[in-house]
């Protein structure tokens, strides 16, 4: 791996890790998020402490600090190592997010990461994800299925465009279904709750 490229997988990885979710709870006097419902640090969890506005800006920003570390690589480097530094990048902010050092490698479930990650790399497919994403939100209220569902549309989409991408994406899917193993097993006992109740699942 040349030096180009450790350096774009951690300054994904840097920004990647940034807890908004915990910083913004923590900022705004709600206390610790690790210690209110699931302890995720992601939006859905910070929405069950009551702050709609909380939330959705975890969710914005967690999007859009994978968007930053793939543009931050894509304005480093120029070709031929562009696309691979941005890729280095991608996968940094995605590790980043799921495994922070700063939080002993307990991080979020990658949703909101992902998209962000495709919106620079494969803008056709971050659309169709979020209209994947969103849909899903509002018509059945179960985050984990949404945000997977999501998920798994990025390789899909990438296979479909015949995008040299697809595997990045299908490991990043994986992730994301491996860090929602524990809502898969309530999904398979049907006690995965709806957004919106006491114990609504994370995302």
């Amino acid at each position: 791996m040349s030096r180009e490229m450790i350096l774009s997988l951690l300054i994904g990885y840097a920004l990647g890790s940034i807890p908004f979710g915990l910083l913004l709870t923590w900022a705004s006097g709600r206390g610790d998020i690790r210690k209110v419902g699931s302890g995720n640090i992601g939006a859905t969890n910070v929405l069950r402490t009551g702050s709609k506005p909380l939330a959705a800006a975890t969710l914005i920003l967690d999007c859009l600090k994978a968007t930053a570390a793939v543009l931050i690589a894509r304005q480093l480097f120029s070709d031929p190592l562009n696309d691979l530094a941005e890729r280095y990048a991608a996968a940094g902010a995605m590790i980043g997010h799921l495994y922070p050092v700063w939080l002993k490698f307990r991080g979020g479930k990658g949703v909101a990461t992902l998209l962000g990650v495709l919106i620079p790399l494969l803008p056709v497919a971050a659309a169709v994800y979020a209209a994947i994403w969103l849909s899903l939100l509002v018509v059945i209220r179960v985050s984990s299925v949404a945000g997977m569902t999501a998920a798994i549309s990025a390789p899909i989409a990438a296979f479909l465009l015949h995008s040299s991408l697809l595997p990045l994406l299908l490991g990043f899917a994986v992730l994301v279904l491996w860090k929602h193993r524990e809502n898969i097993l309530r999904l398979k006992k049907g006690t995965e709750p709806r957004i919106g109740s006491k114990t609504s699942s994370t995302g």
